[in-house]
């Protein structure tokens, strides 16, 4: 949607399955990628690696023409926050279009990749009221990864979930077209372009999507919901919450706990795997381009 699209930095996740055989390859390939924690080895690199989102990111790398970053994730770590949303900060991407490049035959890994997209639209239509349009979910959708996230407070364009999803809606509309038709709840017009869609917003209809949500947003609305020195199981708490009128803000609310503590992680550990030179000049993009978007409002 940018007027000079090869200004925007692209951004790449590489999944593998041997981070510490991957770094040392990389190293004598791209060793000008790497900040100073090139001189500590592979090892170390994939231990800090390991801390946060379990993602690497080296940025702002000229590459073709182009200036690119790319982060770094064991395959195992990017199932797990695909299944159980343990931090959803690549699971949050991956609700979102892209253009995966190439994937091994790892049925586990498309399963995980499936059951993301289950998930986001099972959290969606617990925050959505009865009846929204497409477009509607879309946002619900973008939105998930950024929920408690502290830099779109300082550092990221407001705008930016509305900007992710207008320019693509018939992306999002490929990406969720089937987990939608399979969908009981709702009416999904594909050849008009339009869904129609009645959420069961009873305390059952409620029950049955919150416990259909990833692992770790059940945990994190139990401990919201559960007081301190009461040991009740989980089901137990969801059905209470199945009950109360917020439970979407509650589901929201749960969201943001997971995103907020692994954004606030990732984000200083950029010190660490960019430097501080170009963490200032990432910084200081993300600023110009939020500064823009403030303008665009006020206009």
């Amino acid at each position: 949607s940018s007027p000079h699209p090869q200004n925007n930095m692209l951004d790449f996740v590489f999944a593998v399955d041997d981070s510490v055989t991957w770094h040392m390859m990389n190293l004598l390939k791209n060793r000008s990628h790497y900040s100073f924690l090139k001189f500590f080895g592979p090892k170390q690199i994939t231990s800090v690696q390991s801390y946060g989102a379990g993602i690497y990111y080296n940025t702002l790398v000229p590459c073709n023409g182009r200036v690119i970053k790319y982060g770094v994730i064991s395959t195992d770590t990017l199932i797990d926050d695909l299944f159980h949303w343990k931090t959803l900060y690549v699971a949050g991407r991956l609700q979102k279009p892209v253009k995966i490049l190439t994937q091994n035959e790892n049925s586990k890994l498309q399963a995980a990749l499936v059951s993301n997209l289950k998930s986001a639209v099972t959290a969606a239509f617990l925050m959505l009221p009865e009846s929204f349009s497409e477009e509607d979910l879309y946002m619900q959708i973008a939105g998930l990864s950024y929920s408690g996230d502290f830099r779109m407070i300082i550092g990221e364009d407001r705008s930016k979930v509305q900007n992710i999803v207008k320019p693509n809606i018939p992306h999002f509309q490929k990406l969720y077209s089937n987990i939608l038709q399979d969908c009981p709840q709702v009416v999904y017009k594909h050849h008009l372009g339009r869904l129609e869609a009645s959420i069961d917003k009873s305390p059952e209809g409620q029950f049955t999507q919150l416990m259909a949500l990833p692992k770790t947003l059940q945990q994190k609305i139990t401990s919201l919901v559960n007081p301190p020195g009461k040991n009740r199981d989980v089901e137990e708490i969801l059905l209470q919450v199945a009950h109360d009128p917020d439970c979407g803000f509650v589901v929201h609310q749960g969201i943001s706990g997971i995103v907020r503590s692994s954004s606030i992680v990732q984000s200083a550990k950029t010190i660490l795997t960019a430097g501080a030179k170009k963490s200032v000049i990432y910084s200081m993009k993300k600023l110009y381009k939020m500064t823009k978007g403030w303008l665009r409002k006020a206009s």
